[in-house]
């Protein structure tokens, strides 16, 4: 027999889900891809690898992009991230149609309006965590003082309070990640891209990052992508995409309705 004060904490966590899906539907999307289509070519043969892909991602929402490898999910991020162009379709951001622009507004956009978490953390060896934070911010134009005090909050938010002065070699893989997620996020930006975050790590490691990130999701706003092979933690996730056939298909997430 079911617990009533489990089925009663089940009911609140779906009607707050509910409810955050009513208010989304009044939102911007923070990234909408319509329509992509993009082939390669070996030879004489055509891979079709986006058959009209499309999708609205709304502010504050984790949303997990999963399928086999080999199926396009890193094709379907670079194209978001504005990185490749699409044979066809569009990619919109924050109310912008980014599909014609030239390589100095693409570079704009990502500068202001993403960030991106890979699954090596890309730090910068010669510089500290602290500096890694930085350096987005003082490319954009802030003051070394306001780069810093925003990079101490970030890094200090993740638990990394102690570790601001350390050099990526001096890191454990967990800490890596965490300050290359401070990072992302060290512009406020509107998009986060994400190519399987914690898909270097040791299965407890990658847990507290993936918490890390998730709470940073939903306290700051941010919308996310997030491509992962982990099952576990996409169920977790605010919605779940699978890449399949060239197309992107809603999966229900675990116990939503």
């Amino acid at each position: 027999m079911t617990d009533p004060r489990v089925s009663a904490i089940a009911e609140e966590l779906l009607t707050a889900r509910k409810h955050a899906r009513e208010v989304a539907t009044h939102q911007q999307p923070a990234l909408r891809l319509d329509g992509l289509v993009r082939a390669f070519h070996q030879g004489t043969r055509r891979i079709d690898v986006l058959k009209g892909a499309s999708v609205d991602i709304l502010p504050g929402q984790a949303v997990a992009l999963v399928g086999p490898s080999g199926a396009g999910k890193s094709t379907l991020l670079h194209i978001a991230g504005l990185l490749e162009t699409p044979d066809s379709g569009h990619v919109i951001v924050n109310g912008r149609d980014c599909s014609g622009m030239g390589d100095a507004d693409r570079t704009r956009v990502r500068r202001v309006e993403m960030g991106f978490v890979y699954q090596f953390h890309q730090l910068l060896p010669e510089f500290s965590a602290l500096e890694n934070v930085m350096i987005p911010q003082l490319i954009r134009g802030r003051s070394k003082a306001q780069a810093a005090d925003r990079a101490r909050e970030l890094l200090g938010t993740l638990g990394l309070s102690e570790r601001l002065e350390h050099r990526p070699a001096q890191l454990s893989g967990g800490e890596q990640q965490r300050t290359a997620i401070a990072r992302a996020l060290a512009n406020s930006p509107r998009l986060i891209l994400a190519d399987e975050p914690t898909g270097n790590l040791d299965p407890y490691t990658a847990e507290h990052v993936f918490e890390a990130l998730l709470h940073l999701i939903h306290t700051t706003g941010v919308a996310a992508l997030i491509a992962t092979h982990n099952m576990d933690l996409a169920r977790r996730m605010d919605r779940v995409l699978r890449l399949e056939a060239g197309a992107l298909v809603e999966v229900q997430p675990l116990g939503v309705t």
